[in-house]
């Protein structure tokens, strides 16, 4: 059955469907998710997020931001008047978040570190909400591997310099794998969504992902490089040889860790460049973001075609903090702030 064609229940469930394999969560007094400023004794998480489907994670704070006005456009989504929209998690400083009726927008910072920490919180937030079968989508950029620039790459698979398919973690002086599964009827429901009259390539392809910009990936532009032209142009080849279409440094630990919960997820990212033509991007601002604008155009397709099959009726409120605590919510806040 299409995901499109799922029936589900108007009410909320008793139970989340997102797996947190944490029993110690069980045992603390409230659980502080310290880079939201937010805390399941704090806040009332079910009211506020027990509605979210879709959760989209991007780089940077302002490119979440437009995309969560460009979402309320695609789905005419409307604040009350003298509103505006809000970052929810304002207080911590390091991540933003808004949500736009069922859907969260959050940056998720650069490379597998900072989005692992958001992945973990946001998990468990959606466990406190009680939030079932939600969506989780990674909207990004990236650099292509023999496409140009403006290709936007829906990824089948997320793997590591040396492509294996598995996210590596040293966890108490051992070291654990975790495979990084992407959901695959999810990427053809994204890839059927690409239109004869988009501008652009719209493929389905492998993502290397790795730990750093210029000589994980191969550049030699950096502070240091250590190989030459022909071994950097050996590899890159090597890549597009085994189906790799692009690089970037999340997928690995987005498609890891969403498994993990059983959390269904895609990654949908517009090339920058052809890295088999060089290491440093030429074109002017206006074609970057205007590029950058792609994945996301993807990503609310799907979206509005999910919330018009079900006739969906959208509410405005939830998501607005909802305070039970205040006692607890300063305490979140001045919790969030010294967390370094």
């Amino acid at each position: 059955m299409s995901f499109f064609q799922q029936e589900e229940s108007d009410e909320y469930e008793d139970v989340s469907t997102v797996m947190v394999r944490n029993s110690h969560l069980d045992l603390m007094d409230q659980d502080i998710l310290y880079h939201l400023a937010l805390g399941s004794g704090s806040h009332d998480l079910r009211a506020m997020f027990g509605d979210v489907k879709f959760v989209c994670m991007g780089g940077t704070p302002k490119r979440m931001e437009q995309f969560a006005y460009k979402l309320m456009e695609e789905i005419s989504y409307k604040i009350p008047t003298g509103t505006k929209l809000q970052d929810i998690s304002r207080y911590s400083y390091r991540y933003s978040m808004y949500k736009v009726g069922p859907v969260l927008c959050i940056s998720h910072g650069m490379g597998m570190p900072s989005v692992g920490i958001l992945l973990h919180e946001i998990i468990k937030l959606m466990f406190h909400a009680k939030v079932v079968d939600p969506v989780f989508f990674r909207i990004g950029t990236s650099g292509g591997i023999g496409l140009e620039g403006g290709t936007v790459i829906i990824s089948d698979e997320a793997v590591d310099g040396f492509l294996q398919p598995h996210l590596e973690l040293q966890i108490l002086g051992k070291l654990v794998r975790r495979s990084s599964i992407l959901d695959k009827k999810l990427q053809w429901e994204l890839k059927s969504l690409a239109e004869p009259d988009d501008p652009y390539p719209t493929m389905i392809g492998k993502t290397v992902c790795t730990s750093d910009f210029y000589e994980g990936q191969g550049r030699m532009d950096g502070a240091f490089c250590d190989f030459t032209e022909e071994e950097k142009m050996e590899y890159l080849e090597k890549l597009k040889a085994n189906g790799v279409r692009n690089i970037e440094m999340e997928s690995l630990a987005f498609a890891a860790l969403t498994h993990h919960a059983g959390i269904k997820a895609a990654v949908v990212c517009v090339t920058l460049l052809d890295r088999l033509k060089g290491d440093q991007i030429h074109y002017p601002k206006e074609v970057l973001d205007e590029w950058q604008q792609r994945p996301q155009a993807l990503v609310c397709r799907y979206i509005k075609k999910y919330l018009s099959k079900r006739g969906m009726i959208l509410n405005n409120h939830c998501g607005s903090i909802n305070v039970k605590s205040p006692r607890r919510f300063k305490l979140v806040q001045q919790e969030s702030e010294s967390y370094d």
